[in-house]
């Protein structure tokens, strides 16, 4: 069989190696090997996932491990071999010249390869360039994800106007409400809409001005509370992604404003944002809004306060990939999905962030996730 030049290489579970589930379309728990030779792709699998796979994954030939390890022992006469063994077997019998590797492949593994005289290439950026831009099927993913995280969303709403407000607390079902309570009811309602939701945060307060803080203890009325909820849906394995920000009790004249400037900067990326526009007009357009309004970013002792963060990022199998809405963010192609999230973080005041995910058109963005902005609740 003739070869190509290089050909990529995984040795990764599909679980968590976003790659791997790309390539592969099937979820395994364990490390198992993958290669491509043009456009046919094959797979090493283990007795135990052996048929599974073959029913369910999208490769052209699925190989035994078993039958591969034992050949592998024959061939090169040694009671004990290893993966690299078989890989270097797989290159002389694939006629495969080299490998291409990501850069989070595992090194023992790489070090192996290299004694062994077998080439690696290391890839500069994605292993699989295409996966950047989203088809309509993965956009259809994408869409059932955001789905899930506004069920979370409206879980949390539903739990907040059905609260009660004493001594400053918020109070649901003869308890004070937690982060904690809220975030299980926020990951219930996605898990009922078939996805998983790992570290959501619901946080108030100034808890609320470190945008990754998942929030925890009782919340107080009157404050800003962020909401930020991005289930994996099980069964595709592609993420949601969506933010909305809440007072329960009555907003300050400070609060409205500051809510206010960060929905007409969303609002404006949505209008502005198109396929060949450049992520890095687009971030820094957004941080020229934000001053232009009186909201600067700066250092307060240890404390960074203001706009500090990325407009938005890729999302698809990993809940950040690439591209990246920032400072130093290249220029966009239609087909890309990210998330829009402008957000303006000052302690004494409050967090505020509202994120949405769209897919990048020619002419504008086509909105994959959906859930109203309405944020103050009695």
């Amino acid at each position: 069989m003739q070869g190509t030049k290089i050909s990529p290489l995984i040795y990764a579970d599909s679980e968590s190696n976003a790659d791997q589930l790309y390539f592969s379309k099937v979820f395994v728990p364990d490390p198992f090997l993958s290669f491509g030779i043009g456009k046919k792709k094959y797979a090493i699998i283990n007795r135990l996932e052996y048929t599974r796979v073959k029913k369910e994954s999208v490769f052209d030939e699925v190989l035994s491990f078993e039958e591969w390890k034992e050949r592998t022992e024959k061939r090169f006469r040694k009671i004990k071999v290893g993966l690299s063994d078989i890989i270097r077997l797989v290159a002389d019998e694939y006629k495969i010249r080299s490998f291409l590797i990501a850069t989070d492949f595992p090194a023992g593994l790489a070090l192996e390869l290299i004694k062994k005289k077998i080439k690696l290439k290391i890839s500069e950026g994605s292993l699989f360039p295409n996966r950047v831009i989203k088809s309509d099927e993965e956009a259809k993913a994408i869409r059932e994800g955001n789905s899930a995280s506004a069920a979370g969303i409206r879980a949390a709403e539903t739990i907040l106007k059905r609260s009660l407000i004493r001594n400053g607390k918020i109070f649901y079902r003869k308890r004070f409400l937690t982060s904690e309570r809220l975030r299980e009811k926020i990951e219930i309602a996605c898990l009922k809409k078939g996805g998983i939701a790992s570290h959501t945060i619901a946080a108030g307060g100034d808890q609320a001005c470190d945008p990754h803080c998942l929030g925890y203890g009782v919340l107080r009325a009157n404050d800003l509370i962020i909401v930020d909820v991005f289930p994996r849906i099980k069964r595709s394995g592609y993420y949601g992604d969506m933010t909305r920000t809440f007072v329960k009790g009555r907003a300050n004249e400070s609060q409205r404003k500051l809510i206010a400037t960060v929905k007409k900067a969303h609002g404006n990326v949505l209008d502005k944002l198109k396929g060949g526009i450049s992520a890095s007009k687009i971030h820094n357009e957004v941080q020229m809004f934000f001053e232009k309004n009186g909201y600067f970013t700066c250092k307060n002792g240890d404390i960074i306060e203001g706009y500090f963060h990325g407009t938005g990022h890729g999302v698809g199998l990993e809940i950040h990939e690439q591209p990246r809405l920032s400072s130093d963010g290249l220029n966009l192609k239609s087909g890309m999905v990210v998330t829009v999230e402008p957000g303006l973080y000052y302690p004494g005041l409050g967090g505020c962030r509202i994120e949405d995910m769209v897919r990048l058109k020619h002419d504008g963005v086509e909105m994959l996730s959906k859930c109203h902005y309405r944020w103050e609740i009695s």
